[in-house]
């Protein structure tokens, strides 16, 4: 029998303790040790779940194979950088980095130590995307809404690192192609950073995306709309539903619009997420959303984000 992977959790915030208590479910891996600024959440987490606190990430590498990272944006190239120089493989949540540069900095570590880094887009692996992806054929439009509550979490970035990355990283994912343009805008309202923005996309393919993502609105929305010949489906990821609607030809030869929706699978995407993970690094091979595809949506995102900061006038 193969032995459990040893795993480690740093940072056991909102996301962080999930990823926690998903390795002390799954029999193929071994909750080794988790870290946390905050020691008393961290020991909470550790006698929830029977694993040990450890000092420091440094000190977590040297235990165990994989570490998930669940700090807040702004620490995770030391975080990273620092596990995968003391022998882990990481799995760093979105967005990959702040910047580019710092994003290039992990990658560049994890090529030259062998190590694997995979970033946490969890909408990869909701059954609702994945149901969506399969039925994609050339897809000529997409129409993106992605609104939150507001939530003090993640304001150390902007909507479009913290909210709009994610369709972001779809869009590059479903169409297949790179941006060849990109307009945006977007304000700030309730903090000092961009909280809702708006982006339309042009990609090598032809297909054009309009994207909106806010973190003031009053109720949560994600729902993602594709357009391509003959079809237009309509998939909202926070209900996980796909309903499609279709042109088909009737035995007379007239047209009629056919209507289902796609089977969908009862499963937790981020369980799905780091099933992926461990099994990249059993395997010893890249994985689904390596650290490079991390930077391309992160490449994007700071795209968008210098158009709306080189527009006219104030954003706050």
């Amino acid at each position: 029998m193969t032995p459990p992977l040893d795993v480690g959790v740093v940072g056991v915030g909102h996301l962080g303790r999930h990823h926690a208590r998903l390795y002390a479910q799954d029999k193929d891996v071994r909750l080794i040790g988790i870290v946390d600024r905050d020691r008393e959440r961290a020991a909470a987490i550790a006698s929830e779940y029977g694993c040990r606190v450890f000092d420091n990430e440094a000190d977590l590498a040297s235990k165990v194979d994989a570490v998930s990272v669940a700090v807040p944006t702004e620490h995770h190239r030391e975080v990273a950088v620092n596990l995968i120089e003391a022998g882990a493989h990481v799995l760093i949540e979105k967005p990959l980095a702040r910047s580019i540069e710092e994003a290039e900095r992990i990658n560049r570590a994890a090529e030259q130590r062998g190590r694997i880094v995979m970033v946490g887009h969890t909408e990869r692996f909701n059954p609702a995307v994945r149901a969506l992806a399969d039925a994609i054929d050339k897809p000529r439009f997409f129409e993106i809404h992605r609104l939150a509550e507001f939530s003090a979490r993640s304001t150390d970035i902007d909507v479009v690192l913290d909210l709009m990355i994610h369709d972001l990283d779809l869009l590059l994912a479903l169409n297949g192609t790179d941006p060849v343009s990109v307009d945006a805008a977007g304000v700030a309202a309730l903090t000092d950073k961009i909280d809702i923005a708006n982006a339309r996309i042009r990609f090598a393919s032809g297909c054009v995306a309009n994207l909106t993502a806010s973190r003031i609105s009053g109720k949560p929305v994600r729902r993602l709309r594709v357009f391509q010949a003959r079809t237009y489906m309509s998939c909202d990821t926070g209900k996980r539903r796909v309903e499609r609607h279709r042109l088909v030809l009737q035995d007379d030869g007239t047209p009629r619009i056919a209507h289902d929706f796609l089977p969908i699978e009862d499963v937790e995407p981020l369980a799905c997420e780091l099933a992926t993970f461990v099994a990249a690094v059993r395997r010893g091979e890249s994985p689904s959303i390596d650290g490079r595809q991390g930077q391309r949506a992160l490449e994007l995102a700071h795209r968008v984000g210098e158009v709306i900061a080189a527009q006219p006038g104030p954003v706050g």
